[in-house]
């Protein structure tokens, strides 16, 4: 994918934009969820010109610093998939989808719980802490910011059923009370 990845973003956008169009739902109602390579693209459509089409994203064990990626745990396998950032492949196409280097202290950002694991051995939980922590200090996106670090579990974010059960009720608790507008 490479330089072709925002094709992937501009996809998503228009299912959106279609589901909004149609009345299927509306933009307070419309969250998006994905994690680890889903992570980078709900991370994207987290700080692209269209987020205003969202009421809420759910980033889990999220790919979002594309500049350092590659030096981050399994990240230097990757670069066939993304590229690599030490190249002049960070200026002809990677920094357009680092989430990380995307936000704007200008601008206006949906509702976000980042979700990610202490022990993930793919996606290090550093993408998900910088975000998170750009995002706190950013002047308006500061209080619809929320994070939650498992120290057990992997990749998947959950050591057992028990773990899954609860990660499964901290995102819907964000998404119920996000989506319907009440204060967490």
């Amino acid at each position: 994918l490479k330089a072709n990845r925002n094709k992937a973003f501009e996809d998503f956008e228009a299912v959106a934009e279609d589901l909004l169009k149609r009345r299927v739902t509306s933009r307070a109602m419309l969250a998006v969820e994905g994690g680890s390579n889903g992570g980078l693209l709900v991370g994207n459509m987290l700080v692209r010109e269209k987020r205003e089409l969202l009421g809420a994203v759910v980033c889990q064990v999220p790919l979002l610093d594309m500049k350092r990626y590659s030096q981050l745990l399994a990240g230097a396998s990757w670069m066939g998939e993304y590229g690599d950032p030490s190249t002049s492949d960070w200026d002809q196409f990677l920094h357009q989808y680092s989430p990380y280097h995307l936000l704007k202290e200008d601008s206006t950002y949906p509702a976000a719980l980042f979700m990610t694991s202490t022990r993930d051995d793919r996606v290090h939980p550093g993408h998900a802490r910088k975000m998170v922590a750009k995002l706190l200090e950013h002047p308006t996106a500061k209080e619809n910011t929320f994070y939650y670090e498992n120290i057990e579990g992997g990749h998947g974010v959950a050591a057992d059923n028990k773990q899954r059960a609860f990660m499964q009720v901290v995102r819907f608790a964000f998404l119920w009370r996000t989506l319907m507008n009440e204060k967490l």
